[in-house]
């Protein structure tokens, strides 16, 4: 699908804490149970959904990728 788009797909750590980063400020929970939807960071008090919040994090994780020059699969035309 990449490929038909003229995308580029950028693999990140399957360990990267997404979910437990703080899209704003970057603090990382040590431990955040799957039953905790939402949590507020204790750092710069922003409220996050946990599925957003760990979609910007792999977003910006795969264009940091990118600038750095890390290659994936699906190549742009």
């Amino acid at each position: 699908k990449a490929e038909w788009a003229e995308r580029q797909v950028v693999e990140i750590d399957q360990f990267f804490p997404s979910s437990k980063r703080c899209s704003g400020c970057g603090f990382v929970h040590e431990s955040l149970p799957l039953s905790i939807r939402e949590w507020e960071c204790p750092e710069c008090e922003t409220h996050h959904d946990r599925d957003i919040n760990a979609a910007l994090n792999i977003k910006t994780a795969g264009l940091a990728g990118l600038a750095c020059g890390a290659t994936g699969t699906g190549m742009a035309a």
